[in-house]
């Protein structure tokens, strides 16, 4: 029985869509553990020993179980350019958005990846975007003024424009990391592009936190919750969920996994109310299943109908067929 569901091109191996899924879940509390590892560590401190250790991590599981591959010479420059957008851009627009937003407004707006997503393949990969992927960025968008607009932090401090802007670049760096992943998935594993991208992305790092974190690094005081919140980010965010993120992408696409973002905004405010305490007002509630509305209708599947002649013993009528689905 599986053997047939998996030649048929509408269903995957269920490991996958398991995998993609648990990958959200790191994702989604990796907010979480980041707002707890800003009280000790600064933002570029904190990015490179996550970045450190997990590349440390994937080399050695990699070597270790044979998985890790030698990039060809040509696909260096594809390497860097992933890298320049994931985790450098990427993680400068994450980490330093959720010193100045919740992490659950945060997961919010990084959730709209996949509504965004349709716009840059229709000009780069000539992906055609249908009506309900329109809807469905309308919406989000919607949804998202909602909660920014409703929602103060804890500290009493409100979101910013700031904040936004630094999460907007966020989003717009996972997306066309999105497309170079794409391009790489098709030669190699999701070990090899995850360990080279974490270990390229320390270099790019590198001056930032000389310069900036270096001098303050004899003042910090170690927290054990931050240190234990580094580590969880390291091994479940940055190692496990991107390798099982780039699995996915390799397997079933850019669009069909990024549809999965739509769990983030919920397992972020879950895991925000169980450990940081932050209370969801009415229009945060509203604002949340606005966007994740939004999220789905953008990757609804329509179906065209045609009208058709039915002939039957000389009487004709006129019947309505359905194709295949417009996607």
């Amino acid at each position: 029985m599986f053997s047939t569901i998996r030649q048929h091109k509408l269903f995957q191996p269920i490991t996958t869509y398991a995998a993609i899924i648990i990958a959200m879940i790191f994702f989604g509390i990796s907010y979480v553990w980041t707002n707890i590892a800003m009280r000790t560590f600064p933002v570029l401190t904190l990015l490179e020993l996550r970045l450190s250790i997990s590349a440390v991590l994937l080399f050695a599981f990699g070597y270790l179980s044979r998985y890790m591959q030698t990039p060809r010479r040509e696909d260096i420059k594809w390497f860097l350019l992933m890298a320049l957008f994931e985790p450098f851009l990427y993680f400068i627009g994450e980490t330093y958005g959720l010193t100045r937003v919740s992490p659950t407004t945060a997961s919010v707006v990084i959730s709209t990846i996949p509504l965004f997503a349709p716009v840059v393949a229709y000009f780069l990969l000539k992906e055609r975007v249908t009506w309900a992927n329109i809807a469905g960025i309308v919406l989000s968008v919607g949804g998202v003024i909602a909660i920014v607009t409703g929602h103060q932090s804890q500290s009493g401090a409100e979101t910013d424009s700031i904040g936004l802007l630094l999460l907007a670049l966020a989003v717009v760096s996972a997306i066309f990391y999105s497309v170079v992943l794409k391009r790489l998935s098709a030669h190699y594993n999701g070990i090899t592009i995850v360990g080279y991208q974490n270990l390229i992305g320390i270099f790019f790092f590198m001056p930032f936190f000389i310069h900036f974190d270096g001098p303050k690094l004899s003042h910090l005081v170690l927290r054990a919750d931050s240190v234990e919140s580094v580590l969880m980010l390291a091994v479940f965010a940055s190692f496990i969920a991107f390798v099982l993120f780039a699995e996915a992408v390799r397997r079933i696409g850019v669009t069909r996994s990024n549809v999965f973002c739509n769990l983030m905004p919920a397992i972020t405010a879950v895991f925000a109310a169980l450990i940081l305490h932050e209370v969801l007002a009415f229009q945060q509630m509203v604002g949340i299943a606005i966007v994740i509305g939004g999220l789905f209708v953008s990757q609804m599947q329509l179906r065209k109908r045609t009208r058709t002649a039915v002939c039957k013993s000389g009487n004709c009528q006129t019947a309505v067929i359905e194709n295949k689905k417009i996607e």
